[in-house]
């Protein structure tokens, strides 16, 4: 059975930072591609970063230059650090996989996901 789970979310003030972290089992994470996607109320869900299972790093417009992602094979873990946190990124971050990295279009969220885990910026 697949098991995605989520921790290190929190109330944070607006321009603090969080490193959130999902640890996998049941499938080949070394070969496998990772990454979040969050969902704040009222809102559609949306895609955040990613990372490949060759350790390539990709992050939404929104969010490039601040969430450096990385992933330890070694603990099937991937980590996802989120700077400048800004009052509107207050969502339930969730982790995804497997992510369909494609060319031209935001990647497409895979099968499995996690309960998710809730940041919260304050002003």
């Amino acid at each position: 059975q697949v098991q995605l789970v989520e921790s290190g979310g929190g109330l944070v003030q607006a321009g603090g930072s969080l490193r959130l972290s999902c640890a996998a089992s049941g499938l080949t994470f070394s070969n496998t591609n990772m990454g979040w996607f969050r969902q704040a109320p009222g809102k559609e869900r949306e895609f955040v970063a990613a990372i490949s299972w060759v350790d390539s790093a990709f992050a939404a417009d929104s969010v490039k230059g601040r969430v450096p992602i990385s992933r330890d094979n070694a603990k099937n873990t991937v980590y996802l650090q989120i700077n400048s946190l800004k009052p509107e990124e207050t969502a339930i971050y969730y982790c995804n996989a497997p992510i369909r990295i494609l060319l031209l279009q935001a990647p497409s969220a895979g099968n499995y996901w996690g309960q998710g885990t809730q940041v919260t910026v304050s002003s």
